[in-house]
């Protein structure tokens, strides 16, 4: 029994390369990348923020029963032309629409545990809740859809009242996983 000795060193080096390239480009078990806003991607914010608010019909809350999904949701302002986005919370795009209006109201989340990460197995027709301090809302998934980070159409102005829920997806999270839904009444 001979050994092919010559193809034991080649083997090793592809393992090696495999192995430094894993290092470089992903992100290890348990690591969290986070960004403080939009900033590194091209979600720059074209729509200017309502200088007359009511704080009151602003999202507070977001339920989706069917992935345990029961968030905080905060006013994300925009900061030197991008959404700020929080580390413990979703963010309510500020200049997106409002509940109950006739436009895009868009809320976005980190994709990992306690926050959006549940989104990857949201179905059509699963309900979403989004509260107000004045009402609750209720909406149906209509289209899901993964997207490249410079495909912000998603997220622009809409003459509907829609409900556009943003996060991260893919490999190494470089799509964007967008979920719209519309009320369900």
């Amino acid at each position: 029994m001979s050994k092919n000795v010559s193809s034991i060193p080649k083997i090793t080096l592809g393992i090696a390369l495999i192995a430094l390239g894993m290092l470089l480009f992903l992100k290890k078990p348990g690591e969290v990348v986070q960004n403080d806003s939009f900033e590194n991607e091209p979600v720059k914010v074209e729509l200017l923020p309502n200088e007359n608010l009511d704080e009151k019909e602003i999202p507070k809350r977001i339920i989706i029963p069917e992935l345990g999904i029961d968030l905080e949701v905060a006013k994300a302002n925009v900061i030197n032309g991008y959404w700020e986005v929080y580390k413990d919370k979703a963010g309510w795009g500020v200049g997106s629409g409002l509940p109950g209006q006739s436009a895009n109201q868009v809320i976005f989340a980190h994709a990992r545990e306690g926050l959006f990460k549940p989104l990857r197995s949201i179905k059509v027709e699963d309900k979403i809740y989004v509260l107000n301090d004045q009402n609750w809302y209720d909406y149906k998934v209509s289209d899901i859809v993964e997207v490249d980070p410079s495909q912000t159409e998603v997220i622009g102005p809409a003459g509907e009242e829609i409900l556009t829920l943003y996060t991260c997806s893919g490999f190494s999270d470089e799509k964007r996983l967008i979920v719209k839904a519309k009320p369900a009444n």
